[in-house]
C-alpha cells in the first residue's frame, strides 16, 4: 500500500498514469505526450513499474508502457482515481496530445494502404505469409445474418461472406483499398454488399446493428486494439458475435516499415483480457500453425 501511494504521491507520476489510463504509448510518444525530457520520464515509469501501476510489454525493440495489475492496491483504487482525473492541471491539454499521437499513427496507416492497395495481397502474401485460416473463420459465420467486416482490404472474404448472410457491410480507412474491393466485387458479380469508409474506432454504424463483426489480419494495424474492440461491442447485437484472426506474437520487427504493422502480433491472455474488459463473454480461440516461414494465426470468437 505504501508502496502504491509513494509512487503515486507525484505530480508528474499521477499525470503519467493518467495519460496511460488512455492506452498503451512508449517512452519516446510520452515523452511528447507531456513536453518532458525522456530522461524524466523514463524515471518515473521506472518507479511506477516497480510499485504494480504500470506493466510494460516488449515489441521488438519497442517497450509499450500500460496501466497494470499488479498492484491490487492499486487495483482497488483505481475507480476513485479514474472519477478524480478531469481535476488534474493540464488534463485537456494531455487528452489532445493523446489524441494527436493516436491520430499520427492511424494516418500513417491510412497513408500506407492508399499507397500500396493494388499490391498489398501480394505484398502481404510474400513478405509475412500465414497458414490458411479463411476456411475455419468463415464456419464461424452465423448463416442469414448481417455481418460487418471491419478493415476489409480488397474484399477478398466478401463474396464468401456475401453467400452466406443476409446484408454484408464492409468498412476500410483507406479509400484506395475500397476500390480495389469494389473492383472486386463488380468482377465477380457479387451483390448484397455495402461499402462504406471509416475508421475501426468509429464505425459508421449505429448501436446494436449486427449480428457478426469480423476483423481479419486487421487489429495489429490498430492504433489502440482496445478501444476498436469497445467500438465493436458497441455496434453488436446482444449475444452478437465477433470473430477475429490475427497474428500470434512474434519478433519480425521490419513489419512495421514494411506493412505498416502497429504491434508484432498478440498473445492469446492479452486478447481475452482486451475482450473481457470490452464487454465480451464466452471467449474461445485457437491456433492456427503454419508450414515452414509462416507466421502463427490465432482465430478468436466471442460473444
Amino acid at each position: 500500500m505504501l508502496h502504491t501511494l509513494k509512487s503515486l504521491a507525484d505530480p508528474s507520476r499521477l499525470r503519467l498514469a493518467a495519460i496511460l489510463l488512455r492506452g498503451e504509448f512508449t517512452v519516446q510518444e510520452l515523452t511528447r505526450i507531456m513536453g518532458t525530457g525522456q530522461s524524466r520520464v523514463s524515471h518515473h515509469l521506472k518507479v511506477l513499474t516497480e510499485a504494480g501501476v504500470l506493466s510494460v510489454k516488449r515489441q521488438g525493440t519497442w517497450s509499450y508502457y500500460r496501466v497494470g495489475g499488479e498492484s491490487p492496491f492499486f487495483t482497488a483504487i483505481r475507480p476513485a482515481l479514474e472519477q478524480g482525473l478531469t481535476e488534474l492541471p493540464r488534463r485537456e491539454e494531455d487528452l489532445s496530445a493523446v489524441a494527436l499521437v493516436l491520430e499520427e499513427r492511424r494516418n500513417r496507416s491510412r497513408e500506407f494502404f492508399d499507397k500500396h492497395a493494388r499490391q498489398w495481397d501480394d505484398l502481404a502474401r510474400t513478405l509475412l505469409p500465414a497458414p490458411e485460416y479463411r476456411d475455419i473463420v468463415l464456419s464461424y459465420v452465423p448463416e442469414g445474418k448481417n455481418v460487418v467486416e471491419i478493415g476489409l482490404g480488397t474484399g477478398g472474404l466478401l463474396p464468401a461472406l456475401a453467400a452466406r448472410s443476409a446484408t454484408v457491410i464492409g468498412v476500410d480507412h483507406s479509400p484506395a483499398m475500397l476500390d480495389e474491393a469494389r473492383r472486386r466485387l463488380t468482377k465477380g458479380k457479387v451483390s448484397g454488399v455495402e461499402l462504406r469508409l471509416g475508421e475501426m474506432t468509429h464505425l459508421p454504424l449505429p448501436d446494436n446493428s449486427a449480428d457478426c463483426a469480423l476483423l481479419a489480419m486487421v487489429l495489429h494495424h490498430a492504433a489502440d486494439p482496445a478501444a476498436v474492440l469497445a467500438e465493436i461491442r458497441r455496434i453488436l447485437v446482444p449475444g452478437g458475435i465477433l470473430l477475429l484472426a490475427d497474428l500470434a506474437r512474434h519478433e519480425r520487427e521490419w513489419v512495421r516499415e514494411r506493412l505498416a504493422d502497429q504491434w508484432l502480433g498478440f498473445d492469446e491472455v492479452e486478447l481475452r483480457g482486451w475482450l473481457k474488459t470490452g464487454g465480451f463473454t464466452r471467449i474461445e480461440s485457437r491456433r492456427v500453425e503454419g508450414n515452414a516461414g509462416e507466421e502463427t494465426v490465432l482465430v478468436v470468437r466471442a460473444s
